[in-house]
């Protein structure tokens, strides 16, 4: 056992590689349906106004739910943020109701990297991760942008984190009595 007064390893500084969050770009059809429904509406409100003398025009109240749906869809997506530090990825997301999610970098096993042509060409990208983590075996980043430099900043940090925790990932294959592996 050793002596109360032993000094404890000092831990390595954690600092944070990159920090974002999912642009308003994935919303695209949402936010053109709004548009849409905003558009229905002031048609129709304007139509029955002039067919009502002007009693119609009460219809204009209604423009407010698209624009309530848009500003709630920007806010929530607005308040889901990413950070990547030296040791771990956390996710913070809620608006009235906050929610931290920290996944340790060492429990990462594999991340795909996915660029349709829509995000593409906005210059954005999604991140796929797959970790031994219980509460998130899978998180996905969406519509983040410079996804291939915070992928390879996530795969340098997911080693040195690996590698200063000295943990290894093992892969074991189910092998059946004859000796043939199982797929």
């Amino acid at each position: 056992m050793p002596p109360e007064d032993a000094p404890i390893p000092a831990t390595a500084a954690e600092t944070t590689l990159w920090s974002g969050h999912t642009s308003q770009w994935v919303h695209f059809w949402y936010y053109f349906f709004c548009l849409l429904l905003a558009g229905g509406i002031s048609f129709a409100a304007t139509v029955f106004g002039l067919a009502t003398a002007g009693v119609g025009m009460l219809g204009y109240l209604a423009l407010l739910i698209p624009l309530l749906m848009w500003i709630i869809r920007w806010s929530v997506t607005k308040c889901t943020t990413y950070e990547l530090t030296t040791q771990r990825l956390r996710i913070r997301a809620g608006i009235l109701n906050k929610k931290v999610d920290e996944l340790e970098l060492f429990r990462v096993r594999d991340y795909t990297m996915e660029q349709p042509l829509l995000l593409r060409m906005v210059g954005l990208g999604n991140l796929t991760l797959i970790t031994t983590d219980a509460t998130t075996p899978t998180v996905i980043m969406r519509a983040i942008p410079g996804v291939e430099a915070v992928r390879e900043k996530l795969r340098n940090a997911v080693q040195n984190e690996r590698d200063r925790k000295r943990v290894r990932q093992m892969d074991v294959d189910s092998v059946d009595d004859s000796g043939t592996a199982l797929h």
